[in-house]
């Protein structure tokens, strides 16, 4: 399961928006999406992890369907 940021209606934004008053801070909205992880030999995952401080992001790879 990968964890994407959430599209969210207004009407939505607006309950987190109000939610964040009432707790003092900031809330991340995510949206479940089904994936199978792809198991990596160990050359490609340390490439991946190379690209992921590169670019300062986090990299899955993924099973094709």
């Amino acid at each position: 399961m990968l964890y994407p940021l959430a599209s969210l209606e207004s009407d939505k934004l607006n309950a987190i928006q109000n939610l964040e008053k009432v707790i003092g801070g900031p809330v991340v909205a995510l949206a479940g999406v089904e994936a199978k992880t792809a198991e990596l030999p160990e050359d490609q995952l340390q490439k991946l992890q190379e690209l992921e401080e590169e670019l300062g992001i986090v990299l899955v790879a993924v099973r094709p369907n």
